[in-house]
């Protein structure tokens, strides 16, 4: 068994009262520092674009951890990948892989919260669609170096190259959701678990 924690960085203490950014945010590497000391298996980050949590950039956060941890893995908990480009997201946690030494991993989701979708002008409408594409994109960005990047929904064009390398080769990434049909599709390596995860290795 493995044990970790999940944090969304809230702004707020434990009495609902509003905390200094600056300081909440270097207190929450001193968390994952502490996880690692103590060893725990892996800390992950949330992300949200709302005012009361801080961790609108998940990768930011995790890439000042690994510059003080040793062995405790590091991941996204979850990169709302319906939002973002997925290269990208594959840059990011390829460079945090690198800083980690080989300790990155991504949770790929849509989100418990649709604030980004209008913050990225993307449609609502295209909530399903925008995840099983761009989640085929990424698992093809992890695997093979050069992909055709176009996609219906999300559009884009050809880009060559994923740089940079990672440190492990894949990268461990999983998709979390509700089970769903597009899910299996569009990572064609799923397998469901008890919670409703989907995982890939």
């Amino acid at each position: 068994m493995q044990v970790g924690i999940d944090s969304f960085a809230a702004a707020h203490d434990d009495s609902s009262r509003a905390v200094d950014p600056s300081v909440r945010l270097r207190h929450l590497v001193e968390q994952i520092e502490h996880a690692d000391q103590v060893g725990l298996d892996a800390f992950g980050i949330g992300e949200h674009h709302r005012r009361e949590f801080l961790d609108s950039a998940p990768a930011v956060i995790l890439g000042a951890a690994a510059a003080r941890t040793q062995r405790i893995r590091l991941t996204s908990a979850v990169t709302v990948l319906s939002a973002a480009d997925p290269v990208r997201v594959f840059q990011s946690f390829a460079t945090l892989d690198l800083l980690s030494q080989g300790r990155a991993e991504m949770v790929v989701g849509r989100g418990s919260f649709i604030e980004a979708f209008p913050l990225f002008g993307l449609r609502l409408e295209d909530y399903d669609a925008l995840f099983a594409e761009k989640l085929d994109l990424l698992l093809e960005i992890r695997d093979n170096e050069h992909v055709p990047l176009v996609g219906q929904v999300s559009g884009g064009a050809d880009r060559p190259g994923r740089l940079p390398e990672t440190a492990a080769e894949p990268l461990p990434d999983m998709a979390r959701g509700r089970r769903h049909p597009e899910i299996v599709r569009a990572g064609g390596r799923a397998r469901p678990s008890p919670d409703g995860r989907h995982h890939w290795r």
